[in-house]
């Protein structure tokens, strides 16, 4: 069922969770993010494999939903600063606990 904005209502808090973070580089920028403020360069390049433009997208997308600050500075050549709000850090035990379960994945699959 569509909401106001044309998205489709989630069923549980799961679903919410996923919906914030899903997107090829979001879990990554949040990760990049976790210890401190970033420029878009620097994200770029802690990210290879992604375009300028989906990291844009992705990072919009973020602070649309209140995850990331964006800060931009009134100075030539511009300057602009990534960063995670509250609530975006409220995202790192969940991060946390994805972490640790791809360090002992390899493990599990094998020992089966």
């Amino acid at each position: 069922m569509p909401t106001k904005r044309g998205k489709k209502e989630v069923g549980c808090p799961v679903e919410t969770t996923l919906r914030v973070i899903a997107g090829r580089w979001k879990v990554m920028v949040l990760h990049y993010l976790l210890p401190g403020t970033k420029r878009f360069n620097e994200l770029h390049r802690a990210l290879r494999g992604v375009s300028h433009r989906t990291l844009a997208q992705q990072l919009r997308e973020l602070e649309h939903d209140g995850i990331v600050r964006r800060k931009v500075y009134p100075q030539i050549p511009p300057k602009v600063e990534y960063s995670l709000t509250a609530l975006g850090r409220t995202l790192e035990p969940v991060l946390s606990a994805m972490h640790r379960w791809g360090e002992t994945f390899p493990e599990r699959v094998t020992s089966d």
